[in-house]
């Protein structure tokens, strides 16, 4: 049922995972095939035109995807010349075995996806002791990317990560045997039991020393997966941003109820041709609400795939963003109700795959919001 849950929003993949006629139907068929579908009608047309495609494995995350539904279907010779190109394109580390799109693909949300699709694909088809070996290897890289609380860099890597590593826990899962976890550290040592009557348990103990070596023994028979979290702050480091949004603020006194429109200008400036799927986070003003006209305007504007109100917020999904050419879009807001000692509001862009990697626009012009608010049509 995973792809059932994400193909609702496959119209938000964006260029990074390939959103064409191809990674659609792939998503759709699995969604199909993982309901246990005959393979006839619409899913053997599906199939039928995803196996022409594979002429071309340039793309990895593609061919990840294709290799997945293709053991979904049980096509086992079309499986194994795709997990054959997917082995030369392996990114090996010591114990650690991981893919991303190219040599220099900087996604770790993007590669997270792609390593989740092969781990699918590996053990969707009656696992060999062997095939379980070469999982383990993606489920230690897999793990090394998990944050504090179990996640991934987004909801999408999230989802599909999470599928693939519940499918390893129940090949790997046995019901018998324990083991003893402990940790060495310079002042003293953490003991983790697990047991029969534990296993399914969180367990987690803080490490008093900040500095030193520790180390790490398992004894036992038990299967048991760990993580070692380290928290601190440093400051803001001045990183350069290939993504920026310039807002300009226009007021209009000219009808009874006043309005701002915003006018909105994206502009990327990075090495390749063009972006992943960006979003532009457009915060209210308090007592403004998007007018619903110009709403509906922008749902069909330049490169937007989709918008969405959150709370106070307008969400613009926009497809790609060219290099070095500025996208413009607009909005106008509509006040509701008047607030005294109005806040600037900020309008932030991201990538859909990093969503850390945030830029804030300036402020819309305070000046420009209370000269509105006081009904005069001087704005800056």
């Amino acid at each position: 049922m995973g792809f059932l849950r994400r193909v609702a929003g496959v119209s938000l993949r964006d260029r990074g995972g390939v959103s064409d006629e191809v990674t659609l139907s792939a998503y759709i068929t699995a969604a199909f095939l993982e309901m246990h579908s005959s393979i006839d009608g619409p899913v053997k047309q599906s199939l039928s035109c995803l196996k022409e495609s594979i002429s071309d494995l340039s793309n990895t995350y593609t061919t990840a995807l294709l290799a997945y539904v293709f053991t979904l279907a049980g096509d086992m010779e079309t499986r194994a010349h795709l997990l054959k190109h997917l082995d030369t394109v392996a990114l090996q580390e010591g114990g650690f075995l991981h893919w991303s799109q190219t040599a220099t693909e900087t996604s770790a949300s993007l590669s997270v996806e792609i390593s989740s699709y092969v781990l699918l694909a590996k053990l969707s088809a009656s696992p060999t002791v062997e095939d379980l070996g070469y999982a383990s290897r993606i489920v230690r890289w897999l793990t090394s990317q998990q944050n504090y609380y179990g996640g991934f860099s987004s909801t999408q890597d999230t989802v599909v990560a999470l599928q693939a590593l519940a499918l390893y826990s129940t090949l790997v899962f046995s019901p018998e045997g324990s083991s003893t976890v402990t940790v060495q550290s310079p002042s003293g040592q953490l003991v983790f039991d697990v047991n029969q009557n534990n296993k399914l348990l969180y367990q987690e103990k803080q490490l008093q020393d900040m500095t030193g070596k520790y180390s790490l023994e398992v004894k036992g028979t038990a299967c048991a997966a760990i993580q070692i979290s380290l928290i601190y702050n440093i400051p803001t480091p001045a990183d350069v941003t290939t993504l920026s949004v310039e807002v300009k603020p226009e007021a209009d006194c000219t009808s009874k109820i006043p309005k701002l429109s915003l006018n909105l200008t994206s502009l990327y400036s990075g090495k390749e041709s063009s972006t992943n799927m960006v979003i532009l986070d457009i915060k209210m003003l308090s007592g403004f609400v998007p007018d619903p006209e110009s709403l509906n305007m922008l749902k069909g504007a330049l490169l937007v795939d989709r918008v969405e109100q959150k709370e106070d917020h307008v969400l613009v999904y926009i497809r790609e963003l060219p290099k070095d050419i500025g996208i413009n879009h607009s909005l106008k807001l509509i006040q509701e109700h008047q607030v005294q000692n109005l806040k600037p509001a900020v309008v932030k862009i991201y990538d859909y795959y990093q969503p850390s990697k945030s830029v804030l626009s300036k402020p819309h012009s305070q000046k420009s919001q209370h000269t509105l608010l006081r009904g005069s049509c001087t704005t800056t």
